[in-house]
């Protein structure tokens, strides 16, 4: 089995609408200028850099926005054109909310267990719902479609609707999933949550909204059929939402054994990681942050632990960080701290994802782990899976059909909804898809 992180492709309506309640840089960036093509082509430089690393590398499509089906389904009448007009005189902010381009952040785009942890033998993947956030909400249908057409064969991958129930059942994907291994140990499935539908004895934050709930965790346990020996269900600690850490990946990061964590990421942190000693052994190995060593403030500035921790093919692991997080002082010598210690961490590399960043978006965010054994992996059949070929045709894909530069005011431009759907029209067909989009059936 091997792991492939699946990385959003950035769309062309990528911009900084300051839509995310409780996302820091979202709200400190909105309104800015933004760069489709620069931020598109350094998720691709990305992605080439961590193929380069050994590791498992594939590339998601992003979707169509501004989402015209929505707005035809909020009352909006006419001709694509006529309808963005409209909507960009009379609702502007439902115009912006509709051409965001968040599901470039994959990490929220479903939720995967792999098959050698599933009762019937399949992987097994439940994209996310997303409630929260409308403009997320929106990603669901078309990320179901995408994720079908990749994954369509029923003998080896179950991609199973999302969620039903609204925000009794709000789901934000494997942003809040970790799975750890170890050698000579079932593997154990972290899948936290913010807040609670109906239990009483929950402590919520109170400053930002909490965006996963228990029951959403507990329903995808059972949906990819996950002994409940191997499923740990933590609360994230309301202080660490409150600091700006609205996912757990904005303050703990694991790959194979190694758990990478802030103390404000989980309620009762040292209990867990006692847990997690006893179930998967003396293999596994933890690095943890202090408020002292590094203040929640740094760690949700520069997202370290919204790093990619990866497993090279010589089997030790390498840290992918952004560039913020090099330039942050207390979070530098964090992972140089992770990096001297005894765990499988052997070097950190700094990575310039900045387009992706000043949304609140790290290395992390834009990918989507998905464990494949080889005869899986052959029963792909779309064009998704790195190569240099594909990366220089999707290059140029990216120079040929986004803008330079998008401004708040660009989204009401009827042209720029057009050339979004000749790309994406034109993408399908690179990568092997097939009619995944509303605009194409």
């Amino acid at each position: 089995m091997r792991e492939y992180n699946f990385d959003g492709i950035v769309g062309p309506t990528h911009n900084y609408g300051g839509l995310s309640p409780g996302n820091l840089a979202s709200s400190l960036h909105g309104g800015e200028v933004s760069h489709p093509r620069a931020a598109a082509l350094q998720g691709l430089e990305k992605m080439r850099f961590v193929a380069g690393l050994g590791v498992g590398q594939a590339v998601l499509p992003p979707q169509p926005r501004p989402s015209l089906k929505a707005l035809r389904a909020l009352g909006f009448t006419g001709t694509d054109e006529e309808i963005i007009t409209r909507a960009a005189r009379e609702a502007n902010h439902l115009l912006r909310l509709t051409s965001s381009a968040a599901s470039m952040w994959t990490a929220n785009a479903a939720t995967g267990a792999p098959s050698e942890d599933t009762a019937d033998g399949r992987m097994h993947l439940t994209p996310a719902n997303l409630q929260q956030m409308f403009h997320r909400a929106l990603e669901a249908e078309t990320t179901h479609a995408v994720l079908g057409a990749i994954f369509a064969d029923e003998r080896h991958f179950a991609v199973h609707a999302p969620l039903p129930g609204g925000g009794h059942f709000a789901d934000e994907g494997a942003a809040n999933h970790t799975r750890l291994a170890t050698p000579g140990h079932r593997a154990i499935h972290l899948l936290a949550w913010g807040r609670s539908a109906w239990r009483d004895d929950v402590r919520h934050p109170t400053r930002f909204p909490a965006r996963q709930t228990y029951e959403a965790s507990q329903a995808l346990a059972r949906l990819h059929q996950l002994d409940p020996a191997q499923v740990l269900l933590p609360q994230q600690a309301p202080e660490g939402i409150d600091a700006g850490a609205f996912h757990t990946d904005v303050l703990a990061v694991g790959n194979g054994g190694f758990l990478m964590l802030h103390e404000l990421a989980f309620v009762d942190a040292p209990g867990l990681l006692r847990t997690l000693r006893e179930r998967l052994g003396e293999g596994f190995t933890y690095a943890l942050a202090t408020q002292e060593e590094l203040p929640a403030k740094d760690a949700v500035k520069a997202y370290p632990f919204n790093s990619q921790v990866l497993t090279l093919p010589d089997g030790t692991m390498a840290i992918v960080a952004p560039e913020e997080s090099r330039e942050t002082e207390p979070a530098r010598r964090f992972l140089e701290r992770v990096v001297a210690e005894n765990n499988p961490v052997k070097q950190v590399h700094y990575l310039d994802v900045r387009q992706s960043m000043n949304n609140g978006g790290g290395p992390a965010c834009l990918r989507q782990r998905v464990w494949l054994t080889d005869t899986e992996r052959a029963a792909v059949k779309a064009n998704v899976f790195y190569t240099p070929e594909l990366h220089t045709t999707l290059a140029a894909w990216v120079t040929k059909h986004y803008r330079e530069d998008l401004r708040a005011q660009d989204l009401g431009d009827p042209q720029l909804a057009r050339e979004t759907l000749t790309a994406l029209d034109e993408l399908t067909r690179l990568l092997r898809l097939g009619s995944v989009y509303d605009f194409q059936k």
